[in-house]
């Protein structure tokens, strides 16, 4: 298999369950046209995101690592009424461009962007009483994933489902000579996973557009 055949079925994929969409495909424009890195989950991810959430019935949702709010906005569209996603940004670049897609996706009245670096916002969010959170979802630098991880288990309750992006890093999981920081940051992660007695979780390897990477989905336990 090579990248142009998962690239292929994403697009097979995109074409028949994820249509065409004025909001979505102009967050990625968007992004695009800002000079954003191009590292916004695909329109299937984005898409499983939404069905995980509204199969959670999540109406408190936390995102950790806004990007262009690409994410941000498939999360949002699973809100029952009433609800609301805080989404973290460290960036003010990338922050201002997610403001603009959430406004032109109608969805900025739902959707909290908090920015600052998020080992520094995410106390804040202990303290205001707006937790426990029913889904959050992580995807910001890879370094800090083990510390996001650990936050989002106090920010989180029995029921809640923590899914974390990039576990993979195109294989170099596996190696642990890695010299390189983000590779390091999810091992790291990995075994702080392994070892939580508090979550029931697992990790699945994906391929698409995005190249080869994977997931990681813990259920907080009783």
């Amino acid at each position: 298999m090579t990248d142009d055949v998962w690239t292929a079925v994403d697009r097979y994929i995109t074409d028949l369950l994820v249509p065409a969409d004025p909001a979505l495909d102009g967050a990625l424009a968007a992004s695009e046209a800002a000079g954003l890195p191009r590292i916004a989950v695909s329109p299937p991810q984005g898409k499983l995101l939404h069905v995980l959430a509204r199969a959670q019935g999540a109406r408190n949702i936390l995102e950790i690592g806004t990007l262009g709010g690409y994410s941000t906005i498939w999360l949002a569209r699973a809100l029952p009424t009433g609800g609301r996603v805080i989404t973290l940004e460290a960036d003010p670049r990338h922050a201002e461009i997610a403001r603009a897609n959430f406004r032109h996706a109608r969805l900025d009245h739902v959707i909290d962007l908090r920015l600052g670096m998020a080992l520094d916002t995410l106390p804040l969010l202990a303290t205001e009483g707006i937790a426990p959170f029913d889904l959050i979802f992580i995807d910001a630098d890879k370094e800090n994933i083990a510390d996001y991880f650990s936050w989002s288990l106090r920010l989180a309750e029995p029921g809640s489902t923590i899914i974390v992006d990039n576990v993979v890093r195109n294989g170099a999981v596996i190696d642990p000579a890695s010299t390189d920081s983000m590779v390091k940051g999810v091992r790291h992660f990995n075994q702080v996973l392994a070892a939580e007695p508090r979550v029931c979780a697992t990790a699945i390897q994906t391929v698409g557009s995005k190249g080869y990477d994977g997931f990681a989905i813990a259920y907080v336990l009783e």
